[in-house]
């Protein structure tokens, strides 16, 4: 079974590479595309806060538990919430040049914020996928396939508003790889940890499901709408939620 964990460990980080070495060498789109592409993985992800995140949460709470599910999207919308209020600097540990900051600093910030929103639901969903090889092994198989699938348009999202925003080559990569290894490390703690990661995960899914949440609503739905090409992004994002949802029922 540890093999089984690490090839499966590994997979789900080269899956998040693959998506964001073919986000690195899109490099810049036009605002039609890009508002389309964002529009899509804005219907993935808000498919995967639900379906992969929220509901899993919900499954694993009797009724007198249906308070870690609030509690955990809630603390999921007020975290990021707060990092949007009091972190208004994010832009100068992104490598933008300095005579670029001015220009593109709002924009960027908001392009992080929408980056550590992903990177925070990474370890809960490793964290779930480990406890999963303490059962079934086709149980985790399937799990780990489903997150692998996700990462890719994850690994292009993380990378293609970086380098959009004017973040270095180098700096998007190093982001693209830490953000992979975060499930990676989830992966091999959920199945070290077990039980008390049962105890904690559904709190933990919840909240990262409330935390995507907010940005999906805060960030993209209005950065996909600010160019003139609402309507093709919201066609991109029923498109994005019919498509995780195929991948779901596949899988």
């Amino acid at each position: 079974m540890i093999r089984e964990l690490l090839i499966c460990a590994a997979g789900l980080g080269l899956s998040s590479i693959a998506g964001s070495v073919i986000g690195l060498a899109v490099k810049r789109i036009p605002h039609r595309w890009n508002d389309v592409f964002l529009g899509f993985c804005a219907g993935m992800m808000l498919t995967a806060s639900v379906v992969c995140l929220i509901m899993p949460a919900v499954d694993m709470c009797t009724p007198a538990q249906w308070w870690q599910i609030v509690i955990g999207v809630a603390a999921g919308v007020a975290l990021i919430g707060a990092l949007d209020r009091f972190t208004p600097h994010l832009h100068h540990l992104s490598g933008v040049k300095e005579e670029e900051r001015h220009a593109s600093g709002t924009r960027l910030d908001r392009t992080m914020l929408f980056v550590l929103a992903i990177a925070i639901h990474k370890l809960p969903e490793g964290l779930a996928t480990g406890i999963s090889f303490n059962g079934s092994a086709d149980n985790a198989l399937a799990v780990s396939l489903t997150i692998a699938l996700q990462n890719i348009p994850e690994g292009m999202v993380v990378v293609t508003p970086l380098l959009m925003a004017g973040v270095r080559f180098f700096n998007t990569a190093a982001i693209a790889v830490a953000v992979a290894l975060l499930e990676v490390v989830g992966v091999v703690a959920g199945y070290f940890v077990g039980e008390l990661s049962v105890a904690v995960l559904p709190m933990m899914l919840s909240l990262a499901g409330g935390a995507m949440l907010y940005v999906i609503s805060d960030e993209m739905i209005p950065e996909t709408h600010s160019h003139g090409f609402q309507k093709q992004a919201t066609y991109a994002l029923v498109a994005g939620v019919v498509c995780m949802l195929m991948i779901e029922a596949v899988v």
